[in-house]
């Protein structure tokens, strides 16, 4: 018996093409594929930040997120797994990247199985992924996974994927996600009302 499971992919590059959401696009290819073999239908949603640049910074400086952004964030929380992927800009994530989490409901993603990604232009800095983005979903109390992708410049030409094989680090990844998302018992949120009384149970039946 199958079941869909629903992948929302967060991508912050700000180029088109960019090298950002390329990795994105395989991170999230491996793990469909995954879940897939595990039984599942996938469903896709990306969310490429450069198209609700204006939008983000709107809902920073109002609070609360309208339109076209609100439904992105709905579907964010709605979601059985999350592809985050963002550029490095001075060994850290882009400000667009953090804008968005910050305007994130900090309950929407409680328990949900988030896979880390990040581009940049030399290896030395890959350990922003740990150090820098990783924080910013265990805040948000996410299912961080041990497995995160950083791809350099390097990776994307010549030899490079041989030497350092990129590949081998995608599908790995998407393979944790992919149990991850499966094993879920409860994906979704919880309903925030669920354990409101009912107006005819505070009156005792009356």
């Amino acid at each position: 018996m199958t079941s869909e499971r629903t992948l929302v992919v967060i991508s912050a590059g700000l180029s088109q093409p960019s090298s950002t959401r390329l990795l994105a696009d395989r991170l999230t290819g491996a793990a469909a594929r995954e879940l897939q073999a595990l039984g599942h239908t996938v469903s896709v949603e990306v969310i490429e930040l450069r198209d609700h640049a204006h939008a983000v910074v709107d809902a920073m400086l109002t609070g609360f997120p309208t339109g076209e952004l609100a439904r992105v964030m709905d579907t964010l929380a709605k979601a059985d797994g999350v592809i985050a992927v963002t550029p490095l800009f001075t060994t850290t994530y882009s400000g667009l990247f953090k804008s968005f989490v910050d305007i994130v409901d900090k309950d929407s993603l409680g328990g949900m199985p988030v896979l880390l990604g990040a581009t940049g232009g030399t290896p030395r800095h890959s350990l922003a992924l740990d150090y820098s983005v990783r924080p910013l979903f265990a805040y948000l109390h996410a299912d961080v996974l041990a497995t995160s992708v950083f791809a350099a410049t390097d990776d994307w030409a010549g030899d490079g994927d041989r030497v350092n094989p990129l590949s081998a680090r995608i599908d790995r990844a998407g393979r944790e996600l992919a149990q991850r998302v499966s094993a879920r018992e409860n994906p979704g949120p919880a309903d925030p009302f669920a354990g409101t009384p009912s107006f005819t149970d505070m009156l005792g039946g009356a």
